[in-house]
């Protein structure tokens, strides 16, 4: 199956490159995705099989201060990639995020729960994933949440980090939530693209998240028991720890459907933190 991959250097984008070697990537200086007509007539003139969007404006408090940026390359890019993706009639996958969601309440969001984000970071989401399905084409959205892995910005390399210069950290613990491998977030995506390539009725908004649900603080203690390291870690609120981008308390994914659907199984974080470790020793 050939396969045209918005992305290279993000998280997913890494991990599809391990398995995924003869696809096409697409860098930002390929497909700039502040020139949203420049990324649909790449897809017109593709002979591909499926189209993933696995690029992001990701910044989620900077994107307080460029909400124009973040709408444009979260929310108009993905919407003219769609359009030109059902026109030519490819199937596309294009990933979201639990930020569209409020964040209340203790129940895992389900896919068709109330949308209500909290900033502008998730408003853009949210304008992209209204802009895919107003396309019309066949396409998954897929909404992960907490995404690591050994590459790039993320929870697991921060909290590494800062313990190369503390004794202790003081961690949020009362945001809940399924920490998600980029690495399982490839394979699951590859899966979905080789399935909705057979079947376009498989169509819909999907979510997929790491198991078991746990705090920020309770994933940090995991993060340094696996790592073999002596680290204190306090338990917060998250008014202890302002940002300037409000964080969802409830970003639990109910990922029922997923499983019914693709028969993609909720992977188990540990596992992937094992495997992320590993990755960083290397």
């Amino acid at each position: 199956m050939k396969l045209l991959i918005f992305g290279q250097t993000g998280q997913v984008a890494r991990e599809l490159a391990r398995t995924q070697p003869n696809a096409q990537f697409l860098s930002r200086a390929d497909a700039d995705l502040t020139d949203p007509a420049a990324c649909a007539r790449i897809i017109e003139a593709s002979d591909t099989d499926a189209i993933i969007n696995a690029a992001a404006y990701t910044a989620v408090d900077k994107a307080e201060a460029e909400a124009e940026l973040a709408f444009k390359i979260n929310g108009i890019a993905p919407t003219q990639m769609a359009k030109a993706a059902a026109e030519t009639g490819i199937p596309f996958i294009h990933i979201s995020t639990d930020y569209v969601f409020s964040g209340q309440g203790t129940n895992p969001w389900a896919p068709d729960d109330p949308l209500k984000p909290l900033g502008i970071y998730g408003q853009s989401k949210l304008a992209g994933e209204t802009g895919v399905r107003a396309a019309g084409g066949a396409h998954v959205i897929l909404r992960t949440s907490w995404v690591v892995s050994a590459h790039g910005g993320n929870f697991v390399k921060t909290m590494l980090r800062l313990a190369q210069s503390h004794d202790a950290l003081r961690v949020v613990s009362d945001q809940v939530g399924g920490p998600t491998p980029a690495a399982a977030i490839a394979e699951a995506i590859v899966d979905i693209a080789t399935q909705l390539v057979a079947n376009p009725d498989l169509a819909e908004t999907y979510h997929f998240a790491g198991a078991p649900d746990v705090s920020w603080a309770d994933f940090a203690r995991a993060i340094f028991a696996e790592a073999g390291q002596n680290m204190i870690v306090e338990d917060i609120s998250t008014k202890d720890y302002p940002t300037p981008a409000k964080r969802p308390p409830n970003s639990r994914l109910d990922c029922a459907s997923l499983k019914r659907a693709f028969g993609i199984k909720r992977p188990d974080w540990r596992a992937g933190l094992q495997q992320i470790l590993a990755d960083l020793k290397e």
